[in-house]
Formats: C-alpha cells, sequence, structure tokens
C-alpha cells in the first residue's frame, strides 16, 4: 500500500523535490480519508488570499467569515471542507480532536460553538486519489511523510510549513530541500 505497508490517514504529505511545476510544489497535503478506495486530502498551505466571507455565500458567522480560505486542492474547487478542532472531540475522525466536515450546517453549528478551544481551517476544493494511485506515487518517492500534529493544523503559518517541516525531519538533503525557491529560475 504505502511505504510501511499501512493507509497513511492522519499523516502529513510533503513535496519530496519531484513534483516542481505542478499545482502539488512545496505542498503539505493532510490525509484526510485513505484506504482501498483511494485516498483524500487538503492542502495546508495553499491560501487563495480571501476569506471565507469573500467567498462562500452563506449565513456565517462573523468569525468564520472573516477566517482565511485555503485552497484544499485541485479537484472540484467549488467543493467546502473544514477541519476543526476542540478539546472534547477525542474522537475527532482524522485525528485525537480533529474532525473533517463537509456540511454547511454543520459548520454554522461548529462556527457559533461558544467554546474557547474550538478552531476551523476552511477549504475550497481538496487532493484525491484513486485506488492505489498514492501508492504508486509513494513508490516513485514523489511524496515524503509526517506525522500530523494539530499545532502543524492551526498554529504554523502555511507559507513557513512546508520548510519547517523539512527542516524537522533533519538531514541535509531535507535541509538543502526546504530552501528550494518555488521558481527554480531564481535558484
Amino acid at each position: 500500500m504505502s511505504e510501511n505497508g499501512k493507509f497513511l490517514k492522519g499523516k502529513l504529505l510533503l513535496d519530496s523535490g519531484q513534483l516542481g511545476g505542478q499545482f502539488f510544489q512545496h505542498t503539505v497535503i493532510l490525509i484526510c480519508e485513505h484506504n482501498a478506495e483511494g485516498a483524500f486530502g487538503l492542502v495546508l498551505n495553499r491560501s487563495l488570499g480571501k476569506t471565507v466571507g469573500e467567498m462562500i455565500v452563506a449565513d456565517l458567522p462573523d468569525a468564520l467569515k472573516e477566517s482565511p480560505l485555503y485552497l484544499g486542492g485541485p479537484v472540484q474547487p467549488a467543493a467546502l471542507s473544514f477541519l476543526h478542532t476542540d478539546n472534547f472531540l477525542p474522537e475527532g475522525g482524522v485525528l485525537p480532536n480533529l474532525a473533517l466536515g463537509h456540511s454547511l450546517d454543520e459548520l454554522v453549528d461548529v462556527g457559533e460553538s461558544f467554546s474557547p478551544t474550538k478552531k476551523v481551517r476552511l477549504f475550497a476544493g481538496y487532493a484525491g486519489w484513486s485506488p492505489g494511485q498514492l501508492e504508486q506515487e509513494m513508490k516513485r518517492k514523489s511524496w515524503l511523510t509526517y506525522p500530523a500534529s494539530l499545532e502543524l493544523v492551526f498554529e504554523t503559518p502555511h507559507e513557513q510549513l512546508w520548510q519547517k517541516i523539512l527542516k524537522s525531519k533533519g538531514g541535509w538533503r531535507n535541509k538543502l530541500l526546504s530552501q528550494t525557491p518555488d521558481d527554480l529560475s531564481r535558484n
């Protein structure tokens, strides 16, 4: 299946440096679902540069309207997904305390929650793989894996995420890769 014969749900995938010039160059993807039917993930470090309120016409709480909207991937860019965490979500679905949602009604409920520990991140589109596709990409070493954490999903600035994780992985190759510019002609 994957590099260890296991599914990658709850892991981060990082561009291994082989995806230059593609949508996935320098991306970090949280794998939210992975099974024999394929995989579903959300790109964590591609901001649309717009707020949710600018892009989604819905009666949402103000705090959600002011949140940045991220490009979750190139598949169905009009599809809404969101990650949310709270201290009382021990069985989060993606990670402990981290749940995935797609319903606008559920998003409104989460947004209206008064919990001070609640965090929400919204995405347009997603990254998807058909059965066996991600496994083949792993065999070609297109991706590096890293354990996901709430800190990486919600606290690390998106523009620093790929570099930070590569440096955390250690090794001279990862350190060198983390310094690769988006546009190689500027190297």
